[in-house]
């Protein structure tokens, strides 16, 4: 929200009647012979030939699910296969003009797109290059299994790569682009520019976006396209997406050097269904999907409709498309209107559809006329069609042959899934060159602020120093940020008012003045696009950091988080990281939309890291191993917390570069009787239940977690062998929280040197109320001392002032509260 830019009253309320740009549909008229100059016959056939190779490597497929068998070659495939027969000439066209610098994302149906990009890129590449690609790859593992069983040019070669690569990924093989871990609707092969195909519907949609971020912030070469079907305008993320591309900020707000509309292309393969739906006239208000361009931006997304039959219409339309990008006149909404002749998948019987429909489509179908097209100009004859039809078929019988062998196309170890969940890598940075920095010395305001504070929060006496003059957990965030920001120039970071107000708890004020808008801004209330466009942002190679304002706000960026942000580094068996760290704010104060603490779906989740860091050298410490890590990071904070000064590191929070090491609980105090282990602010009441235990003849020792995940148990396991007594405590409500699973796994550890059964406190299994009446649902230090008492070790003389028995948790879960 920079205040320069005034709204005024007098201008947004004059009187005016809007228009809309037109929008094109179909106005593809080039002759064959035009083409012909352009592209020579060679390219002419190519794009034949690219959309024989498509229809029968998914003919193949839809055999082998249907009938078990493929020109005589039996195998099972139990796995999915979603297939785009009849959209081959969309696919081709579109990969037609295309580099490797360009990149798309896609969606389930996405085994053309992989193979039109692949092609274009073996077209286009020389024979060295493609050779260095294919070695290169996973030390050579497919390329060694090609190169034993393909004579042929470096191109022959390659295009046998690329096929079998697909197909042994499918089939879930080792020697596949991704292990086979990817699978049918998540296979990608980004040296040829094929980057993440997407299993979720629209899921492609915001992570694109965040593809396309990245070229900008970083000045790097070509386009990112985003194939998505029309029955994903449904879907939220894409229209999340498409704002975000949008926004005005990258013409009005940013410098010179990085203004301009974000270069991508939002292609929507229009084949009239999502699922059995039919989207226009049924499931969908539109008329025509290039309308909805009208309402994301003042261009339309420079929309367009495009014959998707017609490949060459295709391929004129991303040429001129893609240089209005290269002017930076994006984002760009493409409307490729073409058909699936195929079911939503092989188990689809298409009973939503006529056999008149079908049956009309195939008589328009683009391999046909497209060779009629050919033959009728004299650029191939039927001798020549009829040779490539052939040549693709044994090509694909040997692929297939090679592929199901499993002395040749082995499955990964099962074993090896696990080590493949993180990438576990130190990198200091993700780009080279000086990072583009503002004002990052003494003048800045925060760091003059900074100068001015204790660092250690108590002073001689033991006693808190007041806030104002205290070094905070606030400021321990800003300057992990403010280090990466100096030495790695990818670091971006966004999320809701990050930028002029500093985020909605100062953790960024004076970062305003250190960077440009490109490196920090303001996003949409989109918290799907946040974490989405980070997802894509680190899938291009880049480090970000987004951040949602309220922990109750993750459940509109799930997808994001659950599948996107925690999968895709296993998923690709390795090949891509994910240097993306997510800062979510636990609440309070703000009733029950506001004030809850989900951790433990995170740290349920395979693939993230999930840590929750309540002191400022905590909060510094633990942000820099993030910031210097590959693995994708969601670190909780709590509202409480943003103000309380350091109390366990007498020395204070260093100036100085440090890390807490990842997976290390800390131990807060010492103590003989009991553990209390806790997770979250609630560490500072499980301090002073402590002290009152102790008043009571109680020893009790606090440790707190600080990563949920990955966690080493054992320091909390060896506690409770020595105390003989387990607590466990946070803000989370009690039922299904992480509590549980620390509980469950350090009591089992100290079975047998266990006094009593451990005891979780968390906060009621309710809504939260209003902040007047927190202190009955959150744990007190109270509660925790009665439930000491009442479970673990009877205090003689106490009497507790609230019930935290054993039967009144029954009594609570009885009434599902």
């Amino acid at each position: 929200m920079p205040k320069h830019m005034y709204v005024d009253p007098l201008e947004v309320f004059q009187p005016e009647i809007l228009s809309c740009p037109e929008i094109p549909s179909c106005q593809y008229k080039t002759t064959l012979a035009r083409e012909r100059k352009s592209l020579g016959d060679t390219g002419l056939v190519d794009v034949l030939a690219d959309m024989v190779m498509i229809r029968e490597f998914e003919t193949m497929l839809e055999k082998i699910k249907l009938e078990g068998a493929y020109q005589g070659i039996a195998y099972n495939n139990p796995g999915p296969a979603h297939l785009s027969i009849g959209q081959e000439a969309s696919a081709v066209g579109q990969a037609l003009h295309l580099g490797v610098d360009d990149h798309i994302y896609g969606s389930h149906r996405s085994h053309g797109e992989i193979i039109a990009k692949g092609l274009s890129a073996i077209h286009k590449l020389p024979d060295d290059e493609l050779m260095r690609i294919m070695k290169g790859f996973e030390d050579g593992r497919a390329l060694s299994v090609v190169e034993r069983h393909f004579d042929g040019s470096v191109k022959e070669v390659a295009t046998a790569f690329l096929i079998y690569g697909a197909l042994a990924e499918i089939f879930a093989r080792e020697t596949g682009f991704n292990q086979g871990l990817g699978g049918s609707m998540h296979a990608f092969f980004t040296p040829f520019g094929i980057y993440p195909n997407n299993a979720i519907v629209g899921g492609s949609g915001d992570i694109a976006a965040g593809a396309a971020l990245f070229k900008r912030v970083n000045n790097a070469p070509g386009i990112v396209i985003a194939n998505i079907g029309d029955g994903s305008l449904g879907c939220g993320p894409v229209w999340e997406g498409m704002n975000f591309a949008a926004m005005a900020q990258y013409e009005q707000l940013w410098d010179d050097a990085h203004k301009g509309g974000l270069p991508i292309i939002f292609n929507i393969m229009n084949n009239h269904y999502g699922m059995g739906g039919q989207t226009r006239g049924e499931t969908m208000g539109y008329d025509c999907v290039a309308r909805v361009g009208a309402g994301v931006d003042p261009r339309a997304m420079n929309a367009e409709r495009v014959n998707g039959y017609d490949p060459l219409a295709v391929a004129d339309a991303v040429a001129r498309k893609r240089e209005l990008i290269t002017q930076r006149i994006g984002p760009v909404l493409l409307e490729t209107v073409t058909y699936r002749l195929a079911g939503h998948s092989p188990s689809d019987a298409s009973s939503y559809r006529t056999k008149e429909e079908v049956a009309a489509w195939q008589e328009a179908d683009a391999i046909k006329t497209y060779a009629a097209k050919l033959i009728k100009g004299k650029v191939i004859d039927a001798e020549r069609d009829n040779a490539i039809r052939s040549d693709t078929t044994e090509l694909m019988k040997k692929v297939l042959t090679l592929a199901i062998d499993p002395e040749v196309s082995p499955y990964i170890q099962s074993e090896r899934v696990g080590s493949l969940m993180f990438s576990n890598r130190k990198v200091e940075s993700y780009g080279e060159g000086e990072p583009d920095l503002d004002c990052v010395d003494e003048t800045n305001p925060r760091i003059k602020q900074i100068a001015r504070k204790a660092r250690f929060g108590l002073d001689e006496n033991g006693k808190p120093l007041p806030k104002n003059k205290v070094y905070q957990l606030r400021d321990g965030i800003f300057e992990a940020m403010l280090h990466r920001y100096r030495i790695d120039p990818t670091l971006a970071a966004w999320g809701e008012e990050n930028r002029d107000w500093g985020g909605a708890f100062a953790c960024y004020r004076g970062l305003t003045e250190a960077v440009p808008y490109h490196r920090l801004f303001n996003s949409p209330i989109s918290e799907g696009a946040i974490v989405g466009a980070g997802v894509g942002y680190a899938l291009e190679g880049g480090r970000a950091v987004v951040e949602l304002m309220y922990c109750d706000f993750l459940g509109r960026a799930g997808d994001e988080i659950f599948n996107q942000m925690a999968k895709w580094q296993s998923m690709s068996a390795g090949v891509l990281t994910m240097p993306l760290v997510l800062r979510i704010s636990v609440g309070m104060k703000y009733g029950a939309q506001h004030s809850q603490d989900w951790s433990a779906m995170c740290a349920h989740m395979p693939g993230l890291k999930v840590a929750f860091p309540v002191t400022p050298y905590d909060a510094k410490g633990i942000l820099n191993a993030a910031l210097a890590g590959s693995d994708p990071v969601v670190m909780f904070e709590s509202q409480r917390l943003y103000d309380v000064g350091e109390q366990f590191v007498t020395g204070g929070v260093p100036e100085d570069y440090y890390e807490v090491p990842e997976g290390q609980p800390a131990k807060r105090r010492d103590g003989s009787d009991v553990t209390i282990v806790t997770v979250g602010a609630t560490l500072y009441r499980a301090l002073e239940a402590a002290e009152q235990l102790g008043e009571l003849g109680v020893s009790a020792e606090v440790w707190d977690v600080r990563w949920l995940n990955p966690l080493d148990y054992q320091p909390l396991i060896d506690s409770v062998k020595r105390t003989g007594r387990l607590l466990v405590a946070g803000d989370a409500c009690e039922r299904g929280s992480f509590m549980q699973a620390l509980a469950q796994t350090i009591g089992q550890g100290a079975f047998g040197q266990l006094d009593a059964p451990p005891v979780v406190v968390g906060s009621r299994n309710w809504i939260c109320p209003a902040p007047e009446l927190e202190t009955s649902y959150f744990p007190q230090s109270e509660w925790i001392v009665d439930a000491v008492h009442e479970n673990l070790l009877p205090i003689a003389g106490y009497r507790p002032t609230t019930n935290q028995s054993f039967a009144e948790r029954l009594r609570r879960n009885a009434a599902g509260v």
